[in-house]
């Protein structure tokens, strides 16, 4: 499913990539966010999510993304399907010189309670309300684009 770090860093040198965002929301009506441990968006809080594999169905991408980002597996069918998006960094995985860019597919789902969060991606994990979110400076304008 992944590609070596040579050939991973060819990739997203020279394309784009896919991916889908998590836009988790708690009985309250806050987002899930988490303290993003690598690059791009390296120290801001973010929504969870990650990139679609080769060969890898949406359907199967969002078992394994919503098992990996947040420890429980949750059908694409149980989300709401938030629409297309763009997301530019200057700056990539490798921390070599070149930018990233990822089409994204967001999507809203609601869970009551949680596992343990992973901490492969993150740090740490807060739930904000959208209007504090869009107020706080560490939260990366890439997810802040999904509440405006």
């Amino acid at each position: 499913m992944f590609v070596d770090t040579d050939t991973f860093r060819t990739v997203v040198a020279n394309t784009p990539l896919v991916s889908i965002d998590l836009v988790v929301r708690n009985g309250a009506g806050e987002v899930l966010l988490g303290k993003r441990l690598n690059r791009p968006a390296q120290g801001f809080w973010f929504v969870p999510g990650g990139r679609v594999c080769k060969d890898e169905t949406l359907d199967a991408a969002f078992l394994r993304l919503t098992a990996a980002e947040l420890g429980q597996t949750v059908g694409r069918g149980q989300a709401r399907f938030l629409g297309v998006y763009e997301h530019l960094y200057p700056d990539n995985f490798s921390g070599t010189d070149f930018s990233t860019h990822y089409v994204v597919l967001a999507y809203e789902l609601q869970l009551m309670a949680h596992a343990d969060l992973p901490r492969e991606q993150h740090s740490d994990y807060c739930w904000f309300s959208p209007e504090a979110l869009l107020a706080d400076e560490l939260v990366h304008e890439n997810s802040k684009a999904y509440f405006r």
